[in-house]
């Protein structure tokens, strides 16, 4: 059976077990022959080895499934490492290998991000799917799309979303199985800390994401400081001012800054915000977390969240890679003017 979708606008086309966006303007074709969606199905005797019969078609490989993947996000690349299917990425961006030690060999090409994408350099990587993540701009967009290749975009804004994302990538490549393990396993780890958490006291916390101007993570990262244990005291991806940190006086101050990895430099924000007098100043409980491990959408957010634990109850987890606390508390240049 074929069902013709005709559109002047690119096709969604979404499934139990996988999502393709078609980059055809004017159409887009699914075949399908499977009893699980609900479409008639073929006898079986028609099957030649690696090949189908689809009516009078002719035939047809059984395997439909993208071999070379251009990921313009380092999101996309870990969630094909973590479901084994790393061999798919023939193209990444520089920022990939912060998080996927598997792409530094350098046997793939590197492009340009979801943020600054080029045409030519999609073109040249010769992939059968782009995968790509906000934030990009409508120019970036528009050169994938002028690439002329299958366009798989990415918006996550919850942990819910980033799970369905997962299992999008994972049904791509059909490896859905492997993507519901990987999807079960972060949950399993969810559980496990906010269960450790719970009826323990909730200690303000703030978690930037970039620092000029000043705006607060995102709705995941929120989430995670949540089940970790933590009071969100700034509404996620809000910009917000110095003067509204201090009045909110956070317990616990935390900066993940985009591109930053882990040289945010917590002295000199904290002094020259006026912040040393915040309880989290105080207390020294002003800390960066390594920008990968919050920032990125995936597997990846399991160590974030290890981190965050470590932060916001250092009494009942241990100290973990790619959180780094304030050494020293400088005084704000107000203090030093009055001196």
């Amino acid at each position: 059976m074929v069902v013709r979708l005709k559109t002047n606008e690119h096709c969604l086309i979404e499934f139990r077990k996988g999502m393709i966006y078609r980059n055809d303007e004017l159409e887009a074709e699914l075949r399908c022959n499977s009893e699980e969606s609900g479409w008639r199905t073929f006898n079986p005797t028609t099957v030649a080895t690696n090949s189908r019969i689809v009516g009078n078609i002719g035939p047809m490989l059984v395997s439909h499934t993208c071999r070379r993947i251009a990921c313009l996000q380092p999101s996309a690349t870990v969630i094909l490492d973590a479901i084994g299917e790393l061999d798919r990425v023939v193209a990444c961006t520089r920022y990939c290998a912060d998080v996927v030690p598997g792409v530094r060999n350098g046997s793939r090409m590197v492009l340009a991000d979801s943020w600054t994408a080029n045409a030519s350099e999609i073109i040249a990587a010769n992939p059968d799917l782009v995968v790509a993540a906000v934030p990009y701009q409508e120019k970036a967009v528009t050169e994938i799309l002028k690439a002329g290749i299958r366009f798989l975009g990415l918006a996550p804004k919850t942990l819910e979303d980033i799970f369905q994302d997962i299992g999008t990538i994972a049904g791509v490549v059909g490896a859905h199985d492997r993507g519901e393990q990987v999807i079960e396993k972060m949950q399993h780890h969810i559980v496990e800390i906010r269960d450790r958490v719970a009826g323990s006291a909730r200690p303000r916390v703030f978690c930037e994401e970039w620092g000029k101007p000043i705006i607060a993570s995102q709705k995941w990262v929120a989430e995670l400081m949540e089940i970790a244990g933590g009071e969100v005291v700034a509404a996620p991806g809000a910009h917000c001012s110095t003067d509204d940190i201090r009045r909110l006086d956070p317990e616990v101050i935390i900066a993940a800054w985009c591109g930053a990895g882990d040289r945010v430099p917590l002295e000199k924000i904290v002094a020259d915000r006026g912040w040393d007098r915040t309880s989290a100043a105080i207390s020294g409980r002003v800390f960066c977390i390594r920008d990968e491990f919050l920032n990125t959408p995936s597997p990846t957010l399991l160590r974030g969240l290890d981190a965050l634990a470590y932060a916001i109850h250092p009494e009942m987890f241990p100290s973990t890679k790619g959180i780094r606390p304030i050494t020293v508390v400088p005084a704000s240049p107000i203090e030093n003017s009055q001196r």
